[in-house]
């Protein structure tokens, strides 16, 4: 029966009568148009016939495809085309499986018109807005194929190109190269996809530079990852910015070269994903490179990538390691210099907490291989910081610069490293600096009129005013034995130079400035005794310093009588010691004079004559004749600045200077090598014992139940207000009452208190 219906057209079922009719006998005629609107009105008449039209026209392509009869396949694409358009209904879904199945019939022909035709429905059913998304198709076939044929190597562009309908004009479709193309659809790509399926997007590119060596060039990585960043919506930019972070620790191991374009890239996707939402990735993206960094300078030290020493490339190796290094720090510098100051801050104390610093609480590596890993790691992470800290402006100092962080800061200004003390006091001009004034003072000289840097100025404020307050005395103690350094070079003398100015400027009031002068004046003594034994340069150097310096505050404070002893100053030594000022000294060849234990009190700026002239103005005169003797800490004994014996003479110096004239002081002990020695012997017994201490008491807490531990402390917090008690009973306990006395146990007397509240006054008493 069924075979022959199948034989007899008019007992044909009407779908695969309509469908037939759309075929003109000559398949140069095209699509019979009266028959296909039959065909439309039909399938939107009876949608449920929808997927019976479509397996129908689809068993005929099949055939035509089969058979070479390219016409009538055109034909039946161009009618699935034409029904996609139409219908949107429930069962438009079992419809496009048959439409996909065919699509994927012309996309595996070796045909490129036929691909090209596959293609071109493809991309119309693509732009096709669904009221509801259909998650049982799947894709995969279409992405694989389509992306074999971007790698088409046909020898016509055009039919390489594949050029498929968009809704750009004929006239600019023509213009785009397949680059332009093969952008677009980049472009379109991700900005369609949703938050989960950006992995999806950006693995693929991944893969594709790996695979390619496209790391090392840079360039065509850097193009991709801008059109990426651009493309997602801001929202999701910090999802590329995690995926760039595991692809550069999945690739910790491989060449320097490509991890400096992974960095390179990261580099300019931060940059565009600040402007967006970067969210938690901030730090997490400095700590990946920092561990990055750290990474490297192991690599670096033992020439391989596992640790064992390595001979043969070492060379190769360390020049390909420091230029990733330097890749990271740039990529560092960039991005936070994005960032809002908030979290600028938070990065910058970040960074600042991985300095391998020397501490009580935090032993350094020791031998050979661990100074130079330490060293290492505080100059790259301090050149960090100085790249974050470029531009940084916080019109709240103790903001910018707080107690955990400025300490550990101004220890390692030091060091015995002088490219790490040059690092830090950049890093302290930079945050220092808030009105671009820093430029100015790169020059050292003795202006006779500073009018011509035209600074800015602006009064302090009330929190630059605590800032100093607070921490000055830190600024000055480490600018003073910055100063005493001998391996200083004319780079330190100038950031010496421009942070003395830039706090004159930014943080100055009356006593900062009171206490420059007496620092300033500390350094010329400094070169003038020599108890360092520095070198003439160094000691011309700080002589130079001080002439800049009082030439500019004096000028600035704008006190006749000041400004005129230094001017005096200035001229006596521009006729008699040249070698003494700035301009003979901070040049590529300075002059130098061996005479310099026979400098005339007329070469020098006087303490007391400058006390006398500002004491006139109003300035604090006691404070100015008082000379400045810095404070000894701990952070001289870790660092090697001051020995034991250093100490206690400095110590003894201090107490005659601060002692009453009149008072008798008993004659000081004498100080011998035994002395000195079994003071080196108990103060290291003393530092042994306190270590051991702490650590018990770590290891206690760390170890010990948590019972104990709490029986411990409210042990302690007991007796510790049974004392508090007895204190407070002393104190607050009212006086003996007047008004008599009780007697005790035992026939004692004994007074009795009445409190005040309950004493009867007499009649005329008067409040």
């Amino acid at each position: 029966m069924y075979g022959v219906c199948g034989c007899c057209g008019a007992l044909r079922p009407r779908y695969k009568r309509l469908v037939d009719n759309i075929f003109p006998e000559d398949p140069e005629d095209g699509l019979v148009k009266t028959n296909m609107e039959k065909l439309t009105f039909y399938a939107l008449s009876a949608p449920e016939k929808l997927d019976r039209i479509g397996a129908y026209l689809s068993e005929r392509l099949i055939r035509d495809v089969g058979r070479h009869r390219y016409g009538y396949v055109c034909i039946a694409m161009e009618a699935l085309d034409q029904l996609l358009m139409a219908c949107h209904c429930q069962s438009i879904n079992l419809f496009v499986e048959s439409f996909l199945k065919m699509v994927a019939k012309l996309l595996e022909s070796e045909k490129p018109n036929l691909q090209i035709l596959g293609t071109n429905s493809f991309v119309k059913f693509a732009n096709i807005e669904e009221d509801t998304p259909s998650y049982h198709r799947s894709y995969d076939f279409f992405v694989s194929r389509f992306s074999e044929m971007c790698h088409s190597s046909h020898d016509d562009l055009e039919i390489k190109t594949n050029r498929s309908p968009s809704p750009l004009q004929a006239t600019e479709k023509e213009k785009e190269s397949p680059a332009e193309l093969a952008e677009r659809c980049l472009r379109e790509l991700l900005g369609r996809a949703a938050y989960g399926n950006i992995k999806n997007a950006i693995k693929p590119v991944l893969i594709h530079l790996d695979n390619h060596s496209l790391w090392e060039p840079k360039v065509f990585a850097i193009r991709c990852f801008k059109i990426i960043m651009y493309s997602v919506q801001p929202q999701h930019s910090h999802l590329v910015i995690q995926q760039l972070l595991s692809h550069l620790d999945a690739n910790s191991r491989s060449a320097a070269t490509v991890r400096a374009g992974i960095v390179e890239v990261l580099s300019e996707a931060a940059v565009i994903a600040a402007t967006g939402s970067v969210g938690p990735t901030v730090l997490e993206m400095f700590n990946t490179l920092l561990r990055q960094l750290r990474l490297s300078i192991d690599y670096a030290l033992t020439g391989s990538y596992d640790g064992a020493i390595s001979v043969g490339p070492k060379i190769i190796k360390e020049h390909e390691e420091r230029m990733f290094q330097e890749a990271v720090i740039k990529t560092t510098g960039s991005f936070a210099s994005t960032l809002p100051t908030y979290q600028r801050s938070e990065v910058m104390l970040f960074i600042m907490s991985k300095v391998p610093l020397p501490s009580l609480h935090h032993p350094m590596e020791t031998g050979k291989t661990g100074e130079n890993r330490n060293r290492l790691t505080q100059i790259m992470l301090l050149k960090s910081l100085l790249q974050v800290s470029i531009g940084f402006q916080c019109s709240n100092m103790l903001t910018a610069l707080p107690s955990s962080f400025l300490d550990r800061l101004l220890s390692a200004a030091l060091m015995e490293d002088a490219e790490i003390r040059l690092f830090v006091l950049e890093i302290l001009i930079s945050f220092i600096d808030r009105h671009g004034n820093r430029h100015k003072f790169s020059t050292i000289s003795t202006l006779s009129d500073i009018s011509v840097l035209k600074l800015k100025v602006d009064k302090c404020s009330r929190q630059d005013t605590v800032f100093m307050k607070k921490h000055s005395q830190q600024l000055y103690r480490h600018i003073y034995m910055s100063c005493k350094e001998e391996t200083n070079v004319q780079k330190h003398y100038e950031a010496l130079y421009s942070m003395l100015a830039l706090i004159s400027i930014e943080l100055a009031n009356e006593e900062v400035v009171v206490d420059l002068i007496r620092l300033v004046l500390a350094v010329q003594e400094i070169a003038h005794i020599n108890e360092e034994n520095l070198p003439a340069y160094n000691r011309c150097a700080l002589y130079a310093l001080g002439a800049a310096y009082l030439n500019l505050i004096s000028q600035l404070t704008a006190v006749p009588a000041f400004c005129q002893h230094i001017h005096e100053v200035i001229e006596t030594r521009q006729k008699e010691a040249p070698y003494l000022l700035p301009e003979d000294i901070f040049v590529e060849r300075p002059r130098l004079s061996q005479s310099l234990d026979q400098v005339v009190i007329e070469l020098l700026f006087r303490q007391s004559k400058i006390s006398e002239v500002l004491g006139g103005s109003g300035y604090n005169s006691d404070r100015l004749c008082t000379p400045y003797i810095p404070q000894l800490t701990d952070e001289d004994r870790l660092s090697k600045r001051k020995s034991i014996g250093e100490t206690i003479s400095l110590q003894v110096e201090v107490e005659s200077r601060n002692s009453p004239e009149k008072e008798e002081r008993v004659p000081a002990e004498e100080i011998t090598y035994e002395t000195l020695k079994k003071a080196i012997v108990d103060s290291v017994a003393v530092e042994e014992q306190e270590r051991e201490r702490r650590r018990q008491v770590v290891e206690k807490f760390q170890k010990a139940p948590f019972e104990e531990i709490a029986a411990h402390c409210g042990a302690r917090a007991s007796l510790l207000q049974s004392k508090l008690n007895q204190i407070f009973e002393i104190t607050i306990r009212p006086p003996p009452s007047p008004s008599g006395t009780i007697t005790a146990a035992y026939g004692q007397p004994q007074n009795h208190s009445i409190p005040v509240y309950e004493m009867k006054f007499p009649d005329l008493c008067v409040y």
